[in-house]
């Protein structure tokens, strides 16, 4: 073998393997099975309110006259029911089914809001507005007062002003967690009204 020499460095002449790229594994979607896939002997045919049990290459049959596809809706029945559409119309359908049911599922999140014991009275109001908006949207609220310095021989009219806050946020909201010290600060947790 031939070395290719200069001032610092000795490498051979011949090219340098190229490392391979990692390629994740696809994740397999999940679908139901269609037309040859449907392992059972027997399946439940149902169209529309009629239902009625037929071999497995009948259903095909059938399917195929039609121009359409035979999916196996519920695969655990016993036997299997399924419907014959258009494949691609029904996984449209599913997706957008599932989609609908996420929006509905929407995690309620803890927002928090904090200020100052030297706060203003249209700061407040600001952050006062702020909590309505995120109470409207389903959410929790943390209301953080916090003290730094000489603040901190004022501890009850810190928590007298929180309190203040939590009792006009009354009318659309209700007392988590009542206001309580945490270290340099007070916190308290509201969350909306049930039934609005």
């Amino acid at each position: 073998m031939r070395y290719f020499y200069s001032c610092t460095f000795c490498f051979p002449l011949f090219p340098l393997q190229k490392r391979r790229k990692y390629v994740a594994p696809k994740k397999k979607e999940k679908r139901p099975r269609i037309n040859e896939e449907i392992r059972a002997p027997e399946v439940l045919l149902v169209d529309g309110e009629n239902s009625e049990t037929l071999t497995v290459p009948e259903a095909i049959e059938r399917a195929k006259a039609m121009e359409m596809d035979l999916i196996e809706i519920s695969p655990k029945a016993n036997p299997p029911v399924v419907k014959i559409t258009d494949f691609g119309r029904f996984m449209y359908q599913l997706k957008k089914k599932e989609q609908k049911q996420k929006a509905h599922n929407k995690q309620t999140e803890v927002k928090m809001l904090r200020f100052s014991f030297r706060t203003e009275k249209h700061d407040l109001d600001r952050i006062l507005d702020r909590a309505r908006e995120f109470l409207d949207e389903r959410h929790l609220v943390k209301l953080v007062v916090r003290l730094r310095g000489r603040e901190m021989t004022n501890k009850d009219y810190a928590k007298q002003k929180l309190a203040g806050l939590v009792a006009e946020l009354s009318d659309v909201a209700e007392v988590e967690q009542e206001v309580k010290p945490q270290g340099n600060m007070f916190s308290a947790i509201v969350r909306p009204k049930r039934g609005q």
